[in-house]
Order: structure tokens, then sequence, then C-alpha cells
């Protein structure tokens, strides 16, 4: 159940941002509320900076502090718009969760999750969750498709981490292995040595006409559900490559519609 409180203020601050300068008759006739409580109210987001009673124009109205409250917001980058539909159809098809995730320096950052959509999700929550690029699928996709100099930029970075995930930075033989591996197989999963051991991660590239690869889409799965890993892979993977491309596909069209080149579609 939900604050009341809480709710009508958020209903005058959402009155208050349609329109320039608001009277109490006018909020009153709007969201018809009690005069008495919305006095309250304007005095509370008043102390708190949100709202300012201007006496000249006869009215209250929002401060420039009101932006602050949408910088949380960050609207996802192209890559992640193209990818949002197909990564919840594949959720409705097969039930099990969807990310698409996006390098952010020395990791992998989840900009979009279907948890809320999946029935059967290992976790309640992943968006804007930090990923390492050594051990997570959603990673290891990323790392293994880069291009040599964009790769070893990304080892240097690794190197220098505290983050015990990247210390396979460190055995420059073992990398080149996981990478090749990787490379053939078209799919990266999750390292056994992380949490949750119940769960894994089957995660593609998801590559751009030019070539540049822009960022991963995974799909997790209890490990109960499959008598192997391998069962798993044989049926997701395949889907899940079909997805990168056609997200690919989607995101040169957006990107032709928008004018924008392969460096700006991340």
């Amino acid at each position: 159940m939900g604050i009341r409180s809480v709710e009508r203020a958020m209903t005058v601050l959402h009155e208050l941002n349609l329109q320039p300068i608001n009277t109490i008759a006018q909020l009153h006739a709007r969201t018809k509320l009690p005069k008495p409580t919305l006095v309250r109210i304007l005095k509370t987001l008043e102390e708190t900076g949100y709202v300012e009673n201007d006496t000249r124009q006869g009215g209250y109205q929002v401060t420039a502090l009101v932006t602050s409250l949408s910088s949380g917001f960050h609207k996802g980058p192209m890559v992640v718009e193209a990818g949002r539909a197909w990564a919840i159809a594949l959720t409705r098809k097969h039930k099990w969760p969807v990310a698409i995730a996006l390098p952010d320096y020395d990791a992998m950052v989840v900009r979009f999750s279907t948890v809320p959509d999946s029935p059967v999700s290992p976790f309640h929550s992943t968006v804007n969750r930090r990923l390492g690029m050594l051990t997570r699928a959603l990673g290891l996709a990323y790392v293994a498709f880069l291009d040599r100099e964009a790769f070893d930029l990304t080892m240097g970075i690794l190197k220098n981490s505290e983050n015990p995930e990247d210390a396979l930075s460190h055995h420059p033989n073992e990398i080149d292995r996981l990478m090749r591996r990787i490379r053939e197989d078209g799919y990266a999963t999750r390292s056994s040595l992380v949490e949750p051991r119940n769960s894994n991660t089957i995660a593609v590239p998801i590559i751009s006409k030019g070539g540049s690869v822009l960022a991963t889409i995974g799909l997790t799965y209890f490990k109960s559900a499959f008598a192997t890993d391998l069962q798993a892979i044989d049926r997701f993977a395949p889907v899940l490559k079909s997805a990168a491309s056609a997200i690919s596909e989607d995101l040169e069209r957006l990107s032709s519609a928008a004018g924008f080149s392969d460096t700006a579609l991340g």
C-alpha cells in the first residue's frame, strides 16, 4: 500500500510542471485535494527548494531544482532501443530473463533486462549491475570480439584493476585460449568460479554492420532445469545469435534514419 502523503505530493508536483504559474484555486480544481492540504504540500516543496511562490505573478512555480529529479534516468543508447523488443520477445517465448549490457570502462553494465517479465528469473533485478569482463558471460562475449587494439587497451585497464574477477588479465596465454574458443563458438558462458553457482548465462555479441562490437545480449537460466549446460547452450545459443543479428539489422536502419555512425550507437 502506498504512502498517501507522498502520492499527493507527487500529484501536486506533476500538476505544477504542466503550467508556468499555478494558484491554489487552480491546483485545487485540478487535483481535487483540500486547500489546506495543498498549502502544506506547497510549503514543504518550497522548503526543499523544488517550488517557489512568485508573488509578482500571483502563484507557484517549479524551480530549476526539479531537473535533478530526472538525472537518474538515462535513456538507453540506440543499440539498447533496437534490442529491447527482441529481448522481451525471447523472454516471452522461452520464459528466462534476457539482458543487454554495454561496456563501461572496466566492466559491462546491464542497461536493459527482462527480469520483470520472467516468471523464472534467478534474480530480482539486474539493471545497472556491473559485471566483470573476464568472468561474466556478458563481459566475455564483448571482450572476445574486440579488435586487437581495443582488446589490448581493455586488458591494460583490467590489469590495473583491484577486482579479483579481473585476475585472469595477468595470464595472457590462458586469456588467448579462452578468447579463441569463444570466437569459434560464437557465444560465451559465465565462469564456473563466480556466484551464483545455481544459474548460468549464455551471451553473444551485438556487432554493427561495420564490424564493431557494441554490446552483448544474454539469457540466464537455472542449471537444475537442464540435464547439462550443453543442453541449454544447444537450445539458446542459436536463438541469441539470431536475435543479435536481427538487432544489428534494426540498428542499421535506425542509425541510417538518424544519420548516426557506429561510434554513436553504443
